[in-house]
């Protein structure tokens, strides 16, 4: 398998969630084993060298990646979620959207001072939800060492609130 092949395993949804999205429908690829072995050893090869010690994932579909990149780099897994959704004491940041404000929370003893950290999610449309956990890190001490995505939408300019961090995106639609 090659990169080139991974688009083919993404299926555009139109209008949804709402009308004049066309949705990237990730669920086509991670029914495949061979394509989601693909790219989970393509991302822990590209960072096997940077001696990664926690993996942070966003909320939902960026758990998946998350995970399993965690374990195949031997690191523990940090789950950033939405507020209300994580047990014992967290440190919460707000962050704008489009269309108003949300917020997001991670536990206040998930990331140690200085610990290396990369932090992943399948999909980087406008920047606002990665820009948010790595304000979170960065609170708890943490050195983020790289930032992934599987999908990269760059005509939504994401990467410019991203632009102080080393960024790989698989996939990248213009």
């Amino acid at each position: 398998m090659e990169l080139a092949d991974l688009r083919a395993k993404i299926r555009d949804i139109k209008n949804f969630p709402t009308e004049g999205i066309l949705f990237k429908d990730i669920t086509t690829l991670l029914k495949d084993g061979p394509a989601f072995r693909f790219v989970i050893e393509h991302l822990a090869e590209r960072y096997r060298h940077e001696r990664v010690e926690i993996v942070v994932g966003i909320e939902s579909r960026g758990f998946i990646f998350g995970g399993a990149l965690a374990a195949s780099l031997n690191a523990g897994f940090v789950p950033v979620r939405k507020l209300g959704k994580l047990p014992g004491k967290t440190i919460e940041v707000e962050y704008e959207l489009e269309y108003g404000r949300d917020a997001l929370a991670v536990h206040e003893d998930a990331i140690r001072s200085g610990q290396r950290v990369l932090a992943v999610d399948d999909l980087l449309a406008t920047g606002g939800t990665m820009a948010a956990t790595l304000r979170l890190i960065e609170q708890l001490g943490g050195r983020v060492i790289g930032v992934t995505f599987l999908i990269e939408l760059a005509f939504l300019h994401g990467r410019d609130k991203l632009k102080n961090y080393p960024l790989h995106s698989l996939i990248v639609y213009d």
